[in-house]
Formats: structure tokens, sequence, C-alpha cells
């Protein structure tokens, strides 16, 4: 089955908010069977929604459009389906109860404005999808064509919607294949690497596998999709075909995409191994500290930070000595080195991570070229530093560090 979805709004058109509300749905869809075929972004007019539902209908079984059902004069959404379906709007009577009891629950008042009461207005041949997070109720209607469903842009409602009426409704009306995805992370290869690495692996995939390479900040995910009537079959093949790719790039993956992030990953490991961490960071700002402190539980292992931006800071916390900053300046292996050494003997901590680097875009007080991160590791057993270049985008150089230093640390707990 194929679907499209269709956002309403100005606001999206010219960049005032970003569509979270499609990412939402098309997972949402994937999870019961149902492939997004398109996503369409249209205006709030008239012509260009008319439009959109009539090309989709052509080309989908299920057409899901969120926006432009609020209860002010730009939001034309519902007298456009009117139009659309050559019906007319007429009172909902449960809706309206439903606009009433929110009023009294949270404004605190029994009467409702005349632009409020519109909201229980509905096309007469709809069914009223129940929003129990606000006033604009959903609609389901068919024609010979599609199912077309209209949603509240706002996006908490509209989730309650996808979840509590929209996919309920589309399992018992329509039979559905299964979808299945595993994504396997990797990091440290880049995509042609391991493209290379796995081409015979990929060329003998089942013909109902498919695979997709996702390059981003120092990571390449593999996506292994399947798609077909036999869930139980689809499940197997998907696990044998994932565990051929351990002994030809092991090496390279550190976890699976929807079951756990790196952090935690690293998170269970320490657990684990009853072993704790500490970073000091300069260029990544905090933002490895941030990622391991993001998962439960993490003051079981997680000591604490020096965020060292400043070099005094770096000399007066954690007793760089500054003749070595002076001889191989701040962005280097050594002080990155002393760095890791010193935070893990102030925080007392088995691991220790450093950074410290120029992510631009001024050189400021080295004169090491823009995209230089040098990242110390600190173990029980020893300490090492590298220094890798990051490219040349700020946002980018921090989050490849942080994936760097994640990857680098990851390999020394394992051998403990």
């Amino acid at each position: 089955m194929l679907a499209e979805i269709i956002t309403i709004g100005d606001e999206i058109l010219i960049g005032q908010i970003v569509d979270t509300n499609s990412v939402f749905i098309a997972k949402e869809l994937n999870k019961i069977g149902i492939s997004v075929y398109q996503i369409t972004s249209v205006q709030d007019d008239r012509v260009h929604i008319l439009e959109a539902l009539k090309m989709a209908g052509k080309h989908v079984d299920i057409v899901i459009c969120t926006g432009g059902l609020g209860p002010t004069k730009d939001d034309i959404t519902k007298h456009t389906f009117c139009e659309f379906f050559d019906d007319n709007l007429v009172e909902n009577k449960e809706v309206l109860q439903h606009v009433e009891y929110l009023f009294i629950k949270y404004i605190k008042t029994s009467k409702i404005s005349d632009v409020n009461r519109q909201q229980a207005l509905v096309p007469s041949r709809a069914i009223a999808l129940k929003n129990e997070f606000g006033t604009a109720p959903g609609m389901w209607m068919v024609n010979e064509n599609a199912v077309y469903i209209s949603l509240p842009g706002v996006p908490f409602e509209m989730k309650g919607l996808i979840r509590n009426e929209v996919v309920p409704r589309i399992v018992k009306e329509f039979k559905r294949p299964h979808i299945l995805h595993k994504t396997l992370v990797t990091y440290g290869g880049g995509e042609s690497a391991i493209a290379a690495k796995i081409a015979d692996w990929e060329e003998n995939l089942p013909s109902f596998i498919k695979l997709a390479y996702l390059p981003s900040l120092g990571k390449v995910r593999l996506r292994l999709s399947a798609k077909g009537t036999d869930k139980e079959l689809l499940e197997k093949t998907i696990a044998i075909e994932s565990q051929k790719l351990y002994p030809l790039i092991g090496d390279l993956i550190y976890g699976i995409e929807d079951e756990e992030t790196l952090e935690e990953t690293l998170g269970k490991l320490l657990t684990q191994k009853k072993r704790t961490i500490a970073t000091a960071e300069s260029c990544t700002g905090g933002k490895i500290a941030q990622q391991l402190t993001a998962v439960p539980g993490a003051s079981a292992y997680f000591k604490g930070s020096v965020i060292s931006y400043a070099t005094q800071t770096k000399i007066e916390v954690l007793k760089v000595p500054e003749d070595l900053i002076k001889k191989h300046s701040v962005v280097s292996e050594e002080v990155a080195l002393a760095m890791a050494r010193n935070v893990q003997s102030l925080l007392k901590t088995d691991f220790a991570i450093a950074t410290t680097g120029n992510a631009g875009p001024a050189k400021g007080e080295s004169d090491a070229d823009v995209g230089t991160v040098c990242i110390g590791i600190a173990t029980p057993n020893g300490s090492f530093a590298q220094q890798f270049m990051m490219g040349n985008h700020r946002d980018r150089i921090i989050q490849k560090a942080v994936h760097k230093a994640f990857e680098l640390v990851q390999k020394e707990i394992l051998k403990i």
C-alpha cells in the first residue's frame, strides 16, 4: 500500500517552522506496512490544496493532510475538503460536546465563542476523528480513488490522532504487507570502503531485502529493509543477513539503531565492567558529557567533566603544564594527552576522554588549521592521543569529534 503526506501551511514554505509532522507520520505508517510514495507541502491556498488532493489520489491508497484546521480565517482545509468531495459542512454533536468539555476543563467556562463553535463543523460525509488534545477533529473521507485523512497541524494533537484514531482504523480496514528495518551503525570507515568490504554479501542478498547506505558525521548507517507478507520469514532472514556482516566489518559496527545509541552502548559496557569515565573538553564544549548524561542511569559510571574552553582553565584546573602548551600549542596531541590523564586523576575514574581543537571560524590561540582536533584517551592500562582533521564546518567538526571520541574509548573499554 502507498500513502502520500500533504502538509498545508505557508509557514512551512517560508521556512518559519520545520515540518516534523511528515517525519512522524511516515515512521508510523512504515510500522504498519504502508510505504510513503511522496511528501508534498502546499500553501494555504484553495487551488493549490485542491490540485494536491487530486494528484495524490492518482497514485496512492491513503492521503494524509496536516494543517489548516484551526478556527481562524486562514484555516481553509475543511472548506476545501467539502469542495473536493462536493459536500457541505454540518455541526457534529459529539465534536461540539468535546469542545465544550475542553472549555469547561481548561478555561473554566461553559461559554464558547462562535469561532470555536465552528470547530464542530465537519463535512457531512466525513467520519470525525476525536482529537483528545484539541478542538479541531480529524476527518476521514473516502472516494473511489483513496482514503483522505485530514489532521490538525499542531504536532502533539496530530500525534495523538495518528496513534489513537488513524493507525487503528487503517489496521482494521486494510490488509497490508510487513515492512521491517534493521540499521547497523558503523564508525571509523567511509561509505566506499565499507561498500568494497561487503560487496559480495550485498550482491547475494535475497530479492526482498534492500540495503541502503546512510552516511553522516563520522558514521555510516547500513539499513536493511525487508518487505513481504510472511513476517516470520522477514524477521528470520534479516537477522541472518545482518549477522553475516560481523565477520566482514565487525570492527566498525558499534550498535543497532533504534535499539541503542553509541552512548547507550558505552554506558552498558561501563556498567557491566563496573568502570567509570570522565571528560575534559575544550573544542567540544561539553557535548560529549551532554550525550553521555542523556542516558538514564549515567550517574553510575559518569563522574563529571571539566569544560576547559580557555587555555588558562587547562593550566589552572587541569594542571596542564604551561611550558607544554607553549612548546606544542594548545591544540596538540601532547596537550590532549595531559588533559585526559589529569582529569582521570582529578575525578578518580578508570577512563577519560579529552578534546582540544580548532572548530573555527578563526584559528584562536593556536596556529592549527580549522578542523584540527586532538583527542586524548586515558585508560587503566595507559593513555594515548591522536590528531584528526574534521573538515571546515564548525558544527560538523564538533559532532565528528564526539563520534570519534566515542569510537576510540569504546575500543579501549572492550579490551578490559
